[in-house]
């Protein structure tokens, strides 16, 4: 009966140092840099407009660097045309990136705007977003795209 107790107690230590190992490994790799983070923005900007491309955009056009009204990014999925804002930031993403996004869909006669981060949104952002009707897809939806490619 000992020999069971003590396999038992075995058996269990083993889960609970497996257990404590796995959420090592995932904290150590959250915490990494991904190869996105380390871009430059011109740089975000075309790896963005690959994954667009992967996804099933068409029409897929990285404006210039300068002069581009807060667009980075012009393309086309199901007859919907969208002008995109990419933001490759160390911080959440603030409302500048929205407004930037709202002038840019008007200005290229777009029917959707959009803000691409590997960050997430600030409240007033999404706040912002939500009133003038921008998408904002942030750092888990191009984890997603990016899984989606694979």
């Amino acid at each position: 009966m000992q020999t069971y107790i003590l396999a038992g107690c075995g058996i269990f230590a083993a889960a609970v140092v497996l257990v404590l190992a796995i959420r090592l490994v995932r904290r150590a790799r959250k915490n990494r840099p991904c190869e996105m983070d380390l871009m430059e923005g011109h740089e975000f900007e075309y790896y963005c407009a690959e994954l667009l491309k992967k996804s099933g955009f068409q029409e897929v056009e990285v404006t210039r660097g300068s002069g581009d009204y807060g667009i980075d990014i012009l393309a086309e999925k199901d007859g919907v045309t969208y002008a995109i804002q990419c933001k490759r930031y160390h911080a959440p993403v603030g409302v500048k990136a929205v407004q930037e996004a709202y002038a840019g869909r008007d200005y290229y006669d777009r029917m959707v705007g959009a803000v691409l981060t590997n960050q997430y949104f600030t409240q007033p952002a999404v706040e912002a977003a939500r009133k003038l009707k921008i998408l904002l897809w942030d750092r888990g939806y191009l984890e997603s795209m990016m899984e989606d490619c694979e």
